[in-house]
């Protein structure tokens, strides 16, 4: 039992982990800062508004001790949302461990062995929906390779790559989709192990056992728990017929959760409560496909960064139905029901289908590579996005039943969210340049992290495993920044394809009059200004949850806009540079991690500064109501959030806001 929890730093994290083991948390789920996830230290340019926001900031070994401080390693179950990096953060978290059993006078070797948790570690679903990947697919796969074998061999209680079908469902996956994507994914993951020869033939299914995944859990009751038993079907018959493993404890499918963050609402949150616990049923109550670790989001998510309590309150809903329920006391129960079993059967046919399309096409990676993968999630979740319009999908509050009594829950929305002291950041860019300082100060400490790194950049040009060379920078106090950049300049970046340039389009129903209307507008202002509307929608930082970006871009273009949009990771200065160069109508910006405070002023600042302070902007996310007044005040023209959901009245509303600039430039003075 889990909650996913970090922020601001790691003694703050540390004395949250410690508070939540008090009352009763099995494990911990550590959260980590955009800037860890990609590689940054909090001083570098591209860490700016990001540091501390959606998970805890671990820069070099001191934050990594202090975040695990008096919490004994060697017998906690730790689950680390960590990608492109993980490798580093492995290193630092055995290091750690290493520290902390010399100082209790253990063995480390022993308390190493006996480590046990996950490393997320899956760059697939990276590039298709979440956004935190560093490097192009291959030198990625490479990493994903070099540490399940050494797992295997030297922390065989260690899962090192948890495959996450979670977000692909949270990026609009069907349940097809999010069974076929996840198996290609593992199948491209296995393959490489074993053909990389690290892994002796006979201790392959050791690797099998060892692979975990992490599922999506929607409110679509029956079908998601048929989805749970058409995996299990799946990874049993593809660990046995393409890997040769005969043990069936080792074929076990092993899956924790998340439920489903993506149906969560704005309006009305506190219906979110029952969609957790119903969420929570789908994969608890069919014993033969029960998760072996569940952990819920807060009701408030959509509205902001939860608080201790409302953590809380997503523990006690598990231990409720574990302690108070007789649920877990039965076999299961959906045994011989023949509507469970037609519906896993037909999952399981259109699964491997789609598994043989991508097989068909190279594999996960050639169909990362060629954006077949992405382009069908945006199309999915489009499709998604119009039913919800079109009053098809009944979402409570939202487009049915949307009158409301007033919410004491929301009455002080300023407290009903957590929010992180401005503060941190600052302390935390401080923190890493006196800890780079003080090393390089010391001649010996200097040297041995200067040796390290080029030891890494070494062994990143060979096919010897980098994980030993890992540790050592990890013993050497080199930081998260310094370890990523040696392997960038070995290895290169990478940008995925965004998945937009296809249109969707709306058909018949009021959401298709709706949608013509628009077009309409569209046209008419492009014809009166002599030229046809452009928008750019940008996302600046490390945010890479890029779906609602994805969404607006779609249907932006189906709306009669010309789009541009580059994908995630851009300074303010880019987006400014395009805005100018494309001389767009209107800048859209997608913000979802908690920093539109600093860098949206950063982009109205330098708009102005290069003479574009007219072009309008408006943003887009989880932005609580006072600081989208604040945002307003300083010139942004609109700001949406979840709660605005119909995509043609935001469409809509782009016109409304070209034509009141347009018009007061061209008014005489």
């Amino acid at each position: 039992m889990r909650t996913y929890a970090g922020h601001s730093s790691a003694a703050a994290s540390n004395a949250l982990y410690r508070r939540n083991l008090d009352k009763g948390q099995t494990g911990l789920s550590v959260a980590f800062d955009l800037p860890t996830q990609t590689g940054y230290d909090p001083d570098h340019v591209l860490a700016r508004g990001e540091v501390g926001k959606v998970g805890v900031p671990i820069s070099h070994i001191g934050d990594m001790r202090a975040l695990f401080d008096q919490i004994p390693l060697g017998q906690m179950n730790t689950s680390m949302t960590i990608n492109a990096t993980a490798m580093w953060l492995l290193a630092m978290y055995q290091v750690a461990a290493e520290e902390q059993a010399q100082a209790a006078g253990e063995d480390p070797a022993e308390v190493v062995r006996a480590l046990a948790g996950t490393t997320q570690n899956d760059i697939i679903k990276e590039y298709l929906s979440r956004g935190t990947y560093v490097f192009a697919p291959a030198p990625s796969l490479r990493l994903i390779t070099d540490m399940v074998s050494y797992t295997v061999a030297d922390i065989p209680k260690w899962n090192p790559i948890n495959i996450c079908s979670y977000h692909l469902q949270e990026a609009g996956a069907t349940p097809v989709q999010e069974i076929a994507y996840a198996m290609s994914t593992a199948i491209a993951v296995l393959d490489a192990v074993r053909d990389a020869g690290q892994v002796p033939e006979e201790r392959f299914g050791e690797v099998v056992a060892r692979i975990s995944f992490f599922v999506n859990a929607g409110v679509r009751f029956v079908e998601e728990m048929c989805k749970m038993r058409a995996f299990v079907e799946l990874w049993d018959e593809l660990t046995r017929e393409r890997y040769g493993v005969t043990d069936a404890k080792q074929r076990r499918f092993r899956y924790g959760v998340q439920v489903n963050s993506l149906g969560l609402t704005e309006a009305q949150p506190e219906n979110n409560v029952q969609r957790i616990v119903l969420e929570m049923l789908a994969v608890t109550l069919s014993k033969d496909a029960r998760a072996r670790a569940v952990q819920l989001p807060a009701w408030n998510e959509a509205l902001g960064l939860p608080r201790p309590w409302d953590q809380q309150w997503s523990l006690r809903m598990q231990q409720v139905l574990a302690f108070e329920s007789d649920l877990l006391e039965y076999d299961d129960l959906f045994a011989g029901s023949t509507v469970v079993e037609a519906k896993v059967a037909e999952l399981v046919a259109g699964a491997k289908a789609e598994i043989d399309r991508v097989q068909s096409l190279g594999g996960a990676v050639a169909a990362v590579e060629s954006g077949y993968m992405k382009s069908a999630l945006v199309a999915s979740h489009a499709l998604r996005r119009q039913r919800i319009e079109a009053g098809e999908d009944i979402i409570v509050g939202v487009n049915k039943f949307e009158t409301t009594e007033p919410n004491p829950l929301t009455a002080d929305l300023d407290t009903a969210i957590q929010t992180v002291d401005p503060g941190v950041e600052a302390a935390a860019a401080a923190a890493v340049r006196e800890w780079r300082e003080n090393r390089d100060a010391d001649p010996e400490r200097r040297d041995r992290a200067a040796a390290a790194l080029a030891r890494l950049r070494e062994v990143a040009t060979t096919d010897e495993n980098l994980m030993e060379a890992s540790l050592e920078c990890a013993r050497a106090e080199v930081t998260t920044g310094e370890w990523a950049q040696a392997l960038r300049e070995v290895f290169g970046e990478f940008r995925a394809p965004t998945g937009v340039t296809g249109s969707v389009g709306l058909t018949g129903g009021a959401a298709g009059a709706e949608l013509s209307a628009v077009r309409t507008r569209v046209a008419e202002l492009g014809d009166e200004l002599g030229e046809k509307l452009r928008v750019l929608v940008g996302k600046p930082g490390l945010d890479g949850h890029s779906n609602g970006a994805e969404q607006i871009a779609v249907r932006a273009r189906d709306a009669g806009f010309e789009v541009i949009y580059q994908g995630i990771r851009l300074t303010p200065e880019q987006i400014v540079a395009a805005a100018v160069s494309e001389d767009v109508h209107l800048v859209g910006i997608s913000i979802l991690s908690g920093s539109h405070m600093e860098l949206v002023p950063e982009v109205l600042e330098r708009l102005k500064e290069a003479g574009a302070g007219d072009i309008p902007v408006i943003v887009g996310g989880i932005i609580p109501e006072s600081d989208a007044a604040k945002l307003k005040s300083i010139g942004v023209a609109e700001v949406f959030t979840p709660k605005d959901f119909g995509l043609n009245d935001i469409m809509g509303r782009f016109v409304d806001v070209i034509r009141d600039s347009r018009l007061t430039a061209a008014a005489p003075a």
